[in-house]
């Protein structure tokens, strides 16, 4: 007996008409029961459904778009900075969470912080008919994202607020958790308070630098540049920066690391020195183990599940048809104390 239509590695994938053929029915008949036009009786759906189980047929998703009046592809694209941080792979999650119940099928990929990556992936994503978009804008100008507006495709930015370009946005309250964090530390009697950050370009790093420099200003304590450091993207880079830091004659004696690689980093320094029980320490960003350190990993969480949430729920919203004006949808911060930021200065 000859092998089954699709059994075999490199044989053509089963079609419609094979599944007529098995189930002895008519193309209609198979086409009804795939597109769920209904019109069919329970008998013949049963066998239709036999046989796409036994040749293991799977629809074409294109051709059922075409036949589609809505035209819709049930599909999203999610462009995040690193799909392999725990934040962004958060946000993945809970966007899925949103899309899975709906039938949608999310394709993500990661942007690097490269706004030339944003307008390619963007643009393939828009080509392959994504019925939205989510983004984490990586440059300063989302104005050429206008044409896949025009075109039907809603988006959505998460994480980051547009420029040029007039459309949602939901945000973490950047600058109000780092200002927390700062008035934390000071709270516990620290006077040299260190920021690390990431590059001075992405908004949310100076957002949470804009918090750190407000909370000195407002507790009368000097801003001083030698304790500011930008541009630190790894845990490697932090823990070099942390390292030369202390080993300066007028150290600091608590460290706000503004981005939960960054926090890594530093405590790696720490532990490494043998400073962890001295120097404090608060991050930005939670991060996987946090709380199993000595000492725990005081943090300003974002509510990260809420945030994909939230900005996948209102992409559906805007696909389903939502003209109301662009909306920025802000999520609180919480400072969870653990330990490494209650630690007071020597």
């Amino acid at each position: 007996m000859g092998a089954e239509p699709g059994s075999a590695p490199g044989m053509r994938r089963p079609t419609m008409r094979d599944v007529a053929e098995r189930a002895d029915v008519s193309f209609k008949t198979v086409s009804r029961v795939v597109n769920e036009e209904g019109g069919v009786s329970p008998a013949l759906e049963r066998r239709v459904r036999v046989a796409i189980e036994d040749l293991d047929f799977r629809p074409n998703v294109g051709a059922r778009t075409l036949r589609r009046s809505d035209r819709r592809t049930g599909s999203i694209g999610l462009l995040l900075d690193d799909v392999s941080n725990p934040f962004s792979a958060a946000v993945q999650r809970a966007v899925e969470d949103e899309a899975v119940p709906r039938g949608v099928v999310v394709f993500s990929a990661s942007l690097d912080e490269d706004p030339t990556r944003e307008r390619t992936l963007a643009r393939q994503f828009g080509a392959r008919h994504v019925d939205g978009l989510l983004l984490a804008p990586a440059g300063d100008d989302q104005s050429h994202l206008a044409a896949e507006l025009r075109t039907g495709t809603a988006i959505v930015c998460v994480d980051r607020e547009p420029n040029g370009l007039a459309v949602d946005s939901v945000l973490a309250t950047n600058a109000v958790g780092a200002e927390e964090a700062v008035r934390h530390l000071a709270a516990s009697g620290h006077r040299r308070i260190a920021f690390l950050g990431d590059r001075r370009t992405i908004p949310t790093a100076r957002q949470r630098y804009a918090g750190y420099r407000d909370a000195l200003a407002a507790l009368g304590l000097p801003l001083d540049p030698s304790l500011v450091v930008y541009d630190v993207r790894t845990p490697a880079e932090a823990d070099g920066v942390v390292t030369a830091m202390l080993g300066r004659a007028d150290p600091p004696t608590a460290l706000f690391t503004a981005q939960n690689r960054v926090t890594i980093g530093a405590i790696r320094a720490l532990r490494r020195l043998g400073l962890e029980q001295v120097v404090a320490v608060v991050g930005f960003d939670d991060f996987l183990l946090a709380d199993l350190l000595s000492p725990a990993v005081t943090v300003v969480a974002q509510d990260v599940t809420a945030i994909g949430s939230i900005a996948a729920r209102l992409l559906f919203a805007r696909i389903d048809g939502d003209t109301s004006p662009p909306q920025v949808r802000l999520v609180p911060t919480t400072l969870i104390r653990r330990g490494s930021g209650e630690i007071p200065p020597p």
